[in-house]
């Protein structure tokens, strides 16, 4: 079987490459040592990214510690809205927005938090099954969880420092490849629970992150299943650019996965794909006045997630337009408390996603990063 290893000696070109370039320059983000943690006082304006204003600097610092004083002592956060507490998903969400703002497991202000997190979604790894999920609370739409606890996991592996941590993820994440290439669908997509051949394109992406993620990991991922997943985004495409809910029936394009689309396709390093340009091509009509509330409607959060990605890794000529219309949006909307409401979910879910939206030009995270 072909796999996206580059390397059989257990180092992928990815491990190597940062290694190197540590070593060259300690400070470079996504090595151990960053330049900027957002949120940091003693740190001056001079030090921001461009397009990050000490608003936007100030605004993700609320969101962070509204995420810190309400995590659960368990460690896991839970979504108060009314389709469950989700606790797996919500705390691989919050505990990938403290990444993104720069706070590692060992690093910053809230490592503590990062820490609680990170062992709250290892104690739900399934040994047996690889499934990553709290099956009592989130098993009727497990695969969402699986797919966020991925992309949280392999994200935390190379910020950690414990050897035993570092392995309990490592194995972790191999077990839940496994599960995720078993439970693809025949037509190349995933559903809301493993093995039930069906498939949608909210949790398909979820899974193409996640893999993708695995596999900057160092874990190795069959290109069959990728290959399959980018099969299933075209089958679902509309001749409009825009990406319908189901390649198995037809419907109208749906924003927000098609946001997710374009994301998934860079993060599986196809910016030359022609579906790309064409589903950008959509978004960008959508967002024509730079209203984010009526181009993405109901899903706002959830399509500003993956529209931000799409936008960040296409390049500053698509980014920085796109960023001024939701940095006023995320800055206007944002509570007293430092939260976001987060369409129907709750306020872990808008406020880890509004965090991880204006943090994205801090480069810290290696999924997220151009």
């Amino acid at each position: 079987m072909s796999t996206w290893s580059f390397a059989r000696s257990g180092l992928t070109f990815t491990a190597v490459t940062m290694l190197v370039l540590a070593a060259v320059s300690p400070d470079l983000p996504g090595t151990r040592a960053h330049t900027y943690a957002a949120g940091e006082p003693t740190r001056g304006v001079a030090t921001l990214p461009p397009g990050i204003t000490p608003e936007v600097d100030r605004a993700i610092t609320a969101g962070l510690r509204y995420l810190a004083a309400s995590q659960g002592s368990d460690g896991a956060w839970r979504s108060s809205g009314s389709l469950g507490g989700h606790p797996v998903a919500m705390t691989s969400l919050a505990g990938l927005a403290f990444l993104t703002a720069g706070h590692t497991p060992t690093e910053g202000p809230y490592a503590r938090n990062v820490r609680m997190a990170l062992t709250y979604v290892l104690r739900h790894a399934n040994p047996s099954t690889g499934l990553i999920a709290n099956v009592a609370e989130e098993g009727s739409k497990s695969m969402y969880a699986h797919g966020y606890a991925m992309l949280f996991l392999a994200e935390a592996y190379g910020m950690e420092s414990d050897p035993r941590t570092q392995e309990q993820i490592r194995r972790a994440l191999q077990r839940a490849v496994r599960l995720s290439q078993n439970s693809q669908s025949s037509w190349g997509g995933w559903f809301y629970t493993p093995d039930s051949n069906n498939d949608e394109g909210s949790v398909t992406i979820t899974q193409v992150q996640g893999l993708r993620a695995a596999r900057n990991a160092g874990i190795l991922v069959s290109s069959e299943t990728m290959d399959n997943a980018i099969g299933y985004l075209e089958k679902s495409a509309n001749p409009d650019g825009g990406i319908r809910y189901t390649a198995r029936s037809a419907g109208g394009s749906l924003p927000a996965i098609t946001a997710q689309a374009v994301a998934s396709l860079y993060n599986a390093g196809s910016y030359d794909h022609p579906l790309a340009p064409k589903a950008l091509r959509f978004l960008e009509q959508r967002m024509e006045g730079g209203d984010i509330a009526r181009a993405f409607g109901g899903h706002s959060s959830y399509a500003m997630f993956y529209a931000s990605q799409a936008f960040y890794l296409s390049g500053d000529e698509h980014w920085n337009t796109f960023f001024a219309s939701l940095r006023s949006h995320v800055l206007a909307t944002q509570d007293a408390n430092g939260s976001w409401r987060g369409d129907w979910v709750g306020e872990t879910f808008g406020t880890s996603i509004a965090v991880m939206c204006l943090s994205l030009p801090y480069n810290h995270v290696p999924i997220f990063q151009r």
